[in-house]
């Protein structure tokens, strides 16, 4: 390929919506373009890019067994109505793009492919004998993003590999999960990028495990927590950990005291002096539930603790039985409309010889009740009384009318105790989720009644499990790994080329004899080569081919008449000045070799 054919256009300015590096680099270099918010050409650069960490990425998925497909993306309502999945993606802050045809009837453009591959299995896997049997694809998919942002770490519309595995028995799906662990390591490692698996949160995919590979970045949105040694890494929403032990409460008398000025647990500490973690706190939040159905929350924290979000949403989901479709604080308005007496929010509830609340009572057992295990395991606290600018002090669990449910709801921190280790003490990163793999269990196939014949005979759900790599976020994920002040540098595996020849004065007919010949030679040795033949001036060539970030540059230039070329290694930044013919082999052995 030759750049006056590349319809190359580079960006000496950075854009002014781009924010981090990988997006600057992307657009200055000419690989992608905006076409509107979160929407996004790949050029050809970026699609020479993409097709070659989808090759790596269908080959490691056919060395597992998995068959390639291809599903619609235009999906039918009804089967995610089915799995109970439509409201939360469509109503709110749904991501689902969801259109009416002509006939009335409601379709989505799918940010995932749950229902429509479970409903197929159901079709065509019969028996046991045809299982396990693993279908992936490589398509567009679409997501309705409240805030698109990064370029293409964040879009709206995206490429993305995801792969379904189908079993008769539990420990299939286990032995397929850790195989297909084991496949996306090594299509991280032949793209050149440093991956962290990281326990994860299965989210609105759902299932009984899950598993990220984050890029380690200071531009991640993700929070990972991991110990010193990295043998424990989790999502923060995931992460467990021992927290720092709570100050013991010395022995007092029960009393109610008047807190004035204490709207803060800060200042609440303060004022009593006492330790926050002496304190329980309470947050009075409303779950809605799918179905519209709304359930008042009580949440009990230790003082020096915050809430998770997510791990509340899984416990609420195990009390009730029915998904939680969003969390948000309560309200004036959602007491009025849950027929709820306005009420001193702040307190755990009444004393069991509380007789004043005796009203109260009735509204106060709609509430569900959580406290986190490090609230539950004080023995001697404060908390509220009740009233305005009131607490109370040396209370007990046992003198408070309505026992919360304990779980582990705080976020894990930076500094806590490591759980496998109490040696170590977990420290914070940033990072960039490229992977995801889940063990569905039955989740999908049970409420889509997909189901397979068992050696006994009798029809059962399959188990599923669901794998998932970003392919376009991959991609950028790799540009914010590898760049520098000048541009990019691509890893050989998967750059736009291997090889890019820069003759200085393409005018000089020695230098241009000299290019060419090189040129055919490494096209002759199947080497990925770019020619820059452009009638610019050999400063914006150097910059440009910076920029892009192809690995090796063979610079023809003053040295021409000698036959002799500089050698240029992109991402070491080091130089040789070697014969024409020394410099062919060199980088054919170079090429070679990183692909062993």
């Amino acid at each position: 390929m030759r750049v006056s054919r590349l319809m190359l256009v580079t960006l000496r300015e950075v854009p002014a919506d781009a924010e981090i590096s990988s997006h600057k680099l992307l657009l200055r270099g000419g690989y992608i373009r905006r076409v509107t918010a979160g929407v996004y050409a790949y050029l050809p650069l970026m699609w020479r890019v993409l097709k070659k960490i989808i090759s790596i990425i269908q080959e490691e998925m056919d060395s597992t067994g998995a068959l390639e497909t291809l599903l619609p993306q235009l999906q039918p309502a009804e089967l995610w109505e089915q799995s109970g999945r439509w409201q939360g993606y469509t109503e709110g802050e749904g991501i689902m793009f969801n259109l009416v045809d002509r006939q009335n009837r409601k379709l989505g453009l799918g940010p995932t492919h749950e229902e429509v591959i479970t409903s197929l299995a159901g079709d065509i896997l019969r028996s046991y004998r045809q299982l396990p049997t693993t279908l992936y694809q490589t398509q567009t998919k679409f997501r309705d993003e409240i805030r698109p942002r990064f370029g293409l770490m964040r879009s709206r519309e995206f490429i993305m590999k995801d792969a379904y595995s189908f079993h008769a028995t539990e420990q299939s799906l286990q032995d397929t999960y850790e195989k297909m662990d084991n496949a996306y390591r090594r299509i991280f490692k032949r793209c050149g990028i440093e991956v962290l698996p990281v326990d994860a949160d299965s989210g609105a995919i759902g299932g009984t495990a899950s598993q990220e590979f984050m890029v380690p970045a200071d531009s991640g949105e993700d929070l990972i927590l991991t110990s010193e040694d990295n043998s424990y890494s989790a999502n923060e929403e995931k992460a467990i950990s021992l927290p720092l032990e709570a100050k013991p409460l010395t022995e007092g008398k029960y009393s109610v005291v008047e807190t004035p000025f204490s709207g803060s647990i800060e200042e609440l500490s303060s004022n009593l002096e006492m330790d926050p973690s002496q304190i329980i706190k309470v947050i009075v939040m409303i779950a809605t539930l799918e179905g519209n159905e709304f359930q008042p929350l009580l949440i009990c924290l230790r003082g020096d603790q915050d809430l998770n979000e997510v791990k509340l949403s899984n416990v609420i989901t195990n009390l009730s039985k029915k998904r939680v479709i969003e969390i948000t604080p309560i309200t004036p308005e959602k007491i009025s409309l849950e027929g709820l007496s306005p009420f001193p929010f702040g307190a755990i509830g009444p004393d069991l010889s509380d007789d004043v609340l005796c009203g109260a009572r009735t509204w106060i057992k709609n509430f569900m009740r959580i406290s986190d295990n490090t609230a539950s395991q004080l023995k001697s606290f404060v908390c509220g009384a009740n009233e305005i600018h009131h607490h109370r002090v040396f209370t007990k669990w046992e003198n408070i009318a309505y026992k919360p449910e304990t779980s582990d709801i705080r976020k894990a921190q930076p500094g806590d105790k490591c759980c496998h280790d109490p040696k170590q003490k977990l420290q914070a990163k940033r990072g960039i989720e490229v992977g995801h793999i889940f063990q569905l269990g039955r989740k999908y196939s049970e409420v889509l009644g997909s189901t397979f014949t068992n050696e006994n005979g009798s029809l059962e759900p399959f188990w599923m499990g669901c794998y998932g790599i970003g392919v376009s976020r991959l991609a950028q994920a790799v540009v914010e790994q590898n760049h520098d002040d000048a541009g990019i540098y691509w890893p050989i595996a998967i750059a736009p080329f291997e090889v890019i020849i820069v003759v200085a004065n393409i005018q000089d007919s020695t230098q241009s004899n000299l290019g060419e010949q090189l040129y055919k030679k490494l096209k002759e040795n199947d080497i990925d080569v770019l020619l820059d033949d452009r009638k610019e001036r050999a400063g914006v060539k150097f910059n440009d081919a910076d920029l892009i970030g192809i690995p090796f540059r063979i610079v023809v230039g003053r040295n021409a008449k000698e036959g002799n070329v500089e050698l240029w290694d992109r991402a070491n930044k080091t130089s040789k000045l070697l014969g024409q013919k020394d410099a062919v082999s060199e980088v054919i052995s170079e090429i070679n070799g990183s692909s062993t």
